[in-house]
């Protein structure tokens, strides 16, 4: 495996969590918006990712690190409100909320965050020590 290999899957760890951050933050911004029918509603996003090892350590033309497989959509139910004087309810006089666990999303920002800063950490950590090692030759 390169040397170099390891600045590639850091930076598609980074890249991964900033997509989850990203998911995190649309989530929040979201959370308290409103909505007279289900199907307009917001619904909470998450990411789907994978760890890419094909081959990584039996040839050199493996990829490795971390691959976005895509962001789906929260299937838990909505949160519906019984509100009849708000402007946006239905027939019913409901209101439809997001589904959107604004703990979880806490929790979820806290966990991306930590782990984003322990790729940097990574990739700090490796090029440190290739500087010592070119170092050994002075």
């Amino acid at each position: 495996m390169s040397m170099f290999k390891i600045f590639d899957i850091a930076g598609s760890g980074m890249s991964a969590q900033t997509l989850r951050l990203n998911l995190v933050a649309s989530n929040m911004a979201n959370a308290d918006s409103v909505s007279s029918s289900t199907g307009e509603t917001y619904r909470a996003r998450q990411p789907i990712f994978a760890a890419q090892l094909q081959n990584a350590m039996q040839q050199n033309t493996g990829s490795s690190g971390v691959k976005v497989l895509g962001v789906v959509e929260d299937k838990s139910p909505l949160r519906m409100e019984h509100a009849p004087n708000h402007p946006m309810a239905n027939e019913e006089g409901y209101i439809f909320k997001p589904n959107v666990n604004v703990v979880e999303e806490m929790a979820n920002m806290m966990s991306a965050s930590r782990s984003y800063q322990n790729n940097v950490e990574v990739a700090n950590t490796a090029k440190q020590l290739m500087l010592q090692t070119l170092r050994l030759g002075e």
